[in-house]
C-alpha cells in the first residue's frame, strides 16, 4: 500500500478547491491507496519567523503544529495540495506551511550542499486549484510557487487540475468535467506510486 497525504489549503473546510480535492482522494482510494487529510486551518502553524535557528540542523525553532503536519508529508510518497487563489498565489494557510518548510531548503541546500535540480524526486505531487476570474495567467504564479515547495520534499509536480470561474460556496458542484477530472488524477496517482512501488520491489529481489 501506497501512503498519499491530501492537504486542503482552503480557509473554507467545504469549499471549492476542497470538493475537487474530496473527488482526488477518492479516486486513490479506489486504487487501494492509504489517503491522509489534512485541513491546514485546524493547524497552528506560524508563519515563518525568519530566525534561522534552522541553520543549525535544519530543523525550525518555532514551537507549533508544523512538525506535526511535516511528519505526514514526509511519511507520504504522494502528495495532494488543494488551494484556491488569492492574488495569483495560493492561500495565507497554504503559504504558511510552505514558507516554514524553509527550514528544510536550508538542510537541503545550505546543510548537506546538495545541488539543486541533481537531488533525485522520491515523491509525486498533485495540486488542485480553483480562481474566481478566467484569466490566462491565473494560476501562473501559484504553479510556480507550488513546483519549488515540492522540490524541497524531493517531490515532482506530477499533474494539475485548474478551475476557472468558481468562487462562491458550491459553485464547484456545477463543474461536473472537472470533478470527473479530479477523481481521475486522484486515480491515476494511486495507480503510478503503486506501480513504481512494485518496481521498488522487484529490484530488491
Amino acid at each position: 500500500m501506497v501512503r498519499i497525504i491530501a492537504i486542503y489549503g482552503s480557509p473554507r473546510r467545504d469549499g471549492n478547491s476542497a470538493g475537487l480535492l474530496k473527488q482526488a482522494v477518492a479516486g486513490a482510494r479506489q486504487e487501494g491507496a492509504e489517503v491522509e487529510e489534512v485541513f491546514l486551518r485546524d493547524y497552528k502553524i506560524s508563519p515563518c519567523m525568519e530566525i534561522y535557528a534552522c541553520r543549525k540542523s535544519g530543523e525550525c525553532g518555532i514551537r507549533d503544529d508544523f512538525p506535526k503536519v511535516l511528519a505526514k508529508v514526509e511519511a507520504s510518497s504522494g502528495i495532494m495540495l488543494a488551494s484556491p487563489i488569492f492574488f495569483y498565489s495560493v492561500s495565507a494557510h497554504t503559504k504558511a506551511f510552505m514558507d516554514r518548510c524553509q527550514s528544510l531548503w536550508v538542510r537541503k541546500y545550505w546543510i548537506n550542499k546538495e545541488t539543486f535540480g541533481e537531488v533525485p524526486k522520491t515523491r509525486k505531487g498533485l495540486f488542485i486549484s480553483v480562481g474566481a476570474t478566467k484569466g490566462k495567467k491565473l494560476f501562473e504564479g501559484a504553479i510556480l510557487t507550488v513546483k519549488y515547495f515540492f522540490d524541497v520534499l524531493n517531490a515532482e509536480l506530477w499533474k494539475t487540475v485548474l478551475c476557472r470561474g468558481v468562487d462562491h460556496k458550491g459553485d464547484i458542484e456545477k463543474k461536473e468535467e472537472y470533478l470527473r477530472e479530479a477523481f481521475e488524477a486522484g486515480r491515476e496517482l494511486a495507480k503510478v506510486l503503486l506501480e513504481k512501488k512494485r518496481e521498488q520491489g522487484e529490484q530488491k529481489l
